[in-house]
């Protein structure tokens, strides 16, 4: 099929590369042209595992490319819109303005029988919207809504082998033409057993928020037992093991530590809860205060730790943070528990380094009052106090016989209760984690 992919940013281009790699001929459309020509050459603009390798390898056979000109998007059966939805400014609710500005410059050269898919994560009520603009340029156009389920650092894979597909169309009509469109985008992936369900537009849209609120609930409420356990002596790493036994509850998401952070679940949590009040169904999701609320007082009590752990005083410790990314495999820093708690530190007194594998460039950018240093050997070197703040491989492989002769006093803080506590103690560490005793 021949798809155009409208927005090229971290969503677009894996979705653009992905869908080439499942044998479409995909045209990817950015208002960025440094964007284009990076993409263009196989290089990706952000660090996702696989990315690069899948561009260069469909780039090759001639069904993907990628230009500013929308009028390249004429003779598309199929047209994905994959721009951004931030949070707006001073506001909870998301700023659909990119949303929009795409719908309106692609609407004139979508044809009679064609396919708009909206991906990006929007508030209810805005593909029947979209619609309706779409089909005031061509009547006999299509809108459906088909929510993304990307997790950075797994977004190829989940592109290209997802759990389930969701489809919102009109009446959530089994027959409707939409329906046999991503049927055939997504065949290789259908045919291979991936669950699809059609639902209306409201519903579909409801998706990517609920499950992000869903997931934000689960970590926020581990990390509330962390504090629990802080107060009573507890271990809230066997009390996840012990209740994530059961079925019910599950394992998964349930690592107390900084919280979560990144592009899409602070936000999305906030405009889900701006669009219920709009809806007047605000009281329904009263609880997600809390649960940011919560995720926000981790960095907090991050802090705390530091500060006790270097006896009362941060003024002048000398405080090396690992991890600058909100998560690892990554190099977004979009709200990033890391870089928010290296930069309280500092602000607070303490000469704060902070290392990551990817993402110093775009932390730089974020907060060019911290110091960065790539090296982590370096960056270790006569530290007061350690704090491992993103979970990346090379951190949690750290040897603690071989890193405390590197800095001056052996204290770490386990921000993500990731590393075995016995082995540091054993090394001679002071190690704190979340939570732990």
């Amino acid at each position: 099929m021949k798809i155009s992919v409208i927005g090229c940013g971290y969503l677009g281009a894996v979705h653009a590369a992905c869908m080439a790699k499942l044998g479409h001929e995909v045209v990817g459309i950015d208002v960025d042209p440094h964007k284009v020509a990076e993409l263009s050459a196989a290089r990706a603009p952000f660090f996702e595992p696989g990315l690069e390798e899948l561009l260069s390898e469909v780039q090759a056979t001639g069904r993907l490319t990628f230009t500013t000109d929308m009028a390249a998007a004429a003779g598309s059966e199929v047209h994905f819109i994959c721009v951004g939805t931030p949070q707006k400014k001073g506001e909870k609710a998301a700023d659909l303005s990119y949303v929009d500005a795409a719908t309106n410059a692609l609407a004139p050269y979508v044809g009679a029988g064609e396919l708009v898919v909206g991906k990006s994560t929007v508030p209810v009520g805005t593909a029947e919207r979209l619609a309706e603009l779409i089909q005031e340029h061509q009547p006999e156009a299509h809108l459906a809504w088909n929510p993304e389920f990307l997790r950075e650092g797994h977004a190829v894979k989940d592109t290209l082998t997802p759990d389930r597909f969701v489809y919102g169309v009109p009446g959530a009509a089994e027959d409707h033409p939409a329906v046999e469109l991503l049927d055939e985008v997504y065949a290789t992936p259908l045919s291979s057993g991936t669950p699809r369900l059609v639902a209306d537009y409201a519903t579909a849209e409801l998706v990517k928020s609920a499950a992000n609120s869903f997931l934000a609930t689960k970590i926020s409420f581990i990390n509330a037992m962390s504090e629990v356990c802080d107060a009573a002596g507890a271990d809230v790493t066997l009390l996840a093991d012990a209740i994530g036994m059961d079925d019910r509850i599950g394992r998964k998401f349930l690592n107390a530590g900084i919280g979560f952070g990144g592009g899409c679940l602070p936000k999305d949590i906030r405009s889900f809860m701006a669009r219920a009040g709009e809806l007047g169904a605000d009281q329904a999701l009263t609880f997600l205060r809390e649960v940011d609320d919560i995720n926000m007082r981790r960095r907090t009590r991050m802090v705390e730790l530091t500060r006790e752990i270097c006896n009362g005083t941060l003024l002048g410790q000398r405080i090396t943070v690992l991890g600058a990314a909100f998560k690892p495999n990554s190099d977004d820093v979009r709200d990033s528990p890391a870089l928010s708690i290296a930069a309280q530190l500092q602000l607070q007194g303490a000469v704060v380094t902070v290392t990551d594998p990817q993402s110093l460039s775009n932390a730089a950018r974020r907060f060019p009052e911290l110091n960065y240093e790539p090296d982590l050997t370096a960056a270790l070197l006569n530290a007061d106090a350690v704090l491992l703040l993103t979970e990346w491989q090379q951190y949690l492989e750290l040897d603690p016989h071989t890193v405390i002769s590197q800095v001056r006093s052996p204290r770490i803080l386990d921000g993500r209760n990731v590393l075995e506590p016995s082995k540091w103690r054993a090394a001679g560490w002071t190690y704190r984690g979340m939570g732990r005793p």
